[in-house]
């Protein structure tokens, strides 16, 4: 019964257009949302204390300063439904209730997200919100929850459309900002319909911590950052401030070795996907904390002009990628997809970059552009040959800056 008021009501409010809320939250995600989320490392073994943990983490380590900002419960938070249809949180996981996991987040300058399920039943076999769809964003908004993943298991039956729009809406009437994710594993190419639904969606199924494989679970397999960077290809117009495509959560410090660690923060930045951390925060060596917390790399990601890479050169294993910047400043990025590392000898004169999405272009025969590394910091200008190793699963990444 409840869930036969719930969809009437959704169809009624998505078909008045007089009805103002009826659209998803602007101001979130203006770049890419930056955070954390428990799935990647603890799966369903999660519970208050580690959360709140990981929350003092992201402070402590200097994540929060470097922009991080929401701690995101993923799946098997939940407790059963109760008499009124009402979502719980799962007594024994988190004793204390969402609403005080919130302030606790809250409290320290953090944002709260939490997970849900367009079906029946989430992915781990909890309770979806099909049906309850307006019920549960009442409660999310109740319990002080600013981001929600919203998957897309046991949803035979459904329209991908109708049933994100319809928890859009149901966010837009709880009347708190809420940043949407949407995870619908880019099975409805939701970059062409999902803009006004969303603040961003998956474009791809789940990722996985190798460098070039795909990880078959039967009906369905997890990628890992080669083969996802691949199934960005045509994509990128459909980004920007507000709207991102998201080629899921970081897999940094959970298996790759350091070069590919590296290489995979820098595609991420670069393509302008959500960075969302994986790994245990409270535990984890220097090598990983100095990549995730690279300002000058997350800079890229973040820069307010929003414009996704473009690759414009590739020959064998060597991909030569281009981002534009605000201030009319570019991101050069070399990416060794190959097996031994790369002896770079590049002529910056020999390519001019002309990018149709954002209308701008660099001559380097016209101009001397100043670059700084930014991995190491090391300096340079495009006057003189670029010299250089890439590391085998690697990247060299530049910033670029026209000279006087």
């Amino acid at each position: 019964m409840k869930r036969s008021a719930s969809l009437i009501l959704a169809a009624t409010i998505a078909a008045s257009p007089a009805v103002a809320w009826a659209q998803k939250f602007d101001g979130l995600a203006a770049t890419p949302q930056m955070g954390w989320n428990s799935w990647n490392k603890f799966a369903c073994d999660i519970d208050e204390k580690l959360i709140r943990e990981t929350a003092d983490a992201m402070v402590k380590l200097g994540l929060k300063d470097a922009g991080y900002q929401y701690i995101n419960i993923d799946d098997c938070w939940h407790g059963a439904r109760d008499a009124h249809g009402d979502i719980q949180a799962d007594p024994q996981r988190f004793p204390s209730g969402m609403k005080a996991l919130s302030d606790y987040v809250h409290a320290r300058g953090l944002k709260l997200g939490i997970y849900s399920d367009a079906g029946d039943k989430t992915c781990g076999g909890r309770p979806g919100s099909r049906g309850h769809e307006y019920q549960d964003a009442k409660t999310y908004a109740a319990w002080g929850i600013d981001y929600l993943k919203y998957d897309w298991c046991e949803t035979k039956g459904l329209n991908a459309v109708g049933a994100y729009t319809t928890m859009r809406d149901a966010i837009r009437a709880a009347n708190r900002p809420i940043l949407f994710s949407i995870c619908e594993w880019g099975d409805n190419k939701p970059w062409e319909w999902a803009a006004d639904v969303g603040h961003s969606w998956r474009t791809t199924g789940d990722i996985y911590p190798c460098w070039d494989c795909e990880k078959s679970a039967g009906s369905w397999s997890a990628w890992g950052v080669m083969r996802i960077l691949d199934m960005q290809a045509g994509l990128r117009k459909h980004a920007g401030p507000g709207h991102w495509n998201d080629m899921d959560m970081l897999e940094v410090g959970m298996g790759m070795t350091e070069d590919e660690d590296r290489a995979h923060f820098s595609i991420w930045a670069m393509m302008n996907s959500p960075l969302i951390l994986g790994n245990d925060l409270r535990s984890m060596p220097d090598s990983v904390k100095k990549i995730i917390g690279r300002r000058e790399v997350i800079a890229l990601n973040q820069d307010p002009l929003g414009v996704p890479a473009l690759r414009f050169w590739k020959q064998g294993p060597v991909e030569l990628w281009a981002k534009p910047l605000a201030n009319d400043e570019w991101a050069f990025m070399v990416l060794n997809r190959g097996e031994s590392a790369l002896p770079l000898h590049y002529d910056w004169k020999q390519n001019a970059i002309a990018d149709d999405l954002s209308k701008r272009e660099v001559d380097f025969k016209k101009a001397t552009w100043h670059w700084t590394d930014a991995w190491t910091g090391k300096t340079g200008d495009t006057s003189k040959r670029l010299d250089a190793t890439v590391p085998s699963h690697g990247v060299l990444l530049l910033r670029l800056k026209k000279g006087a």
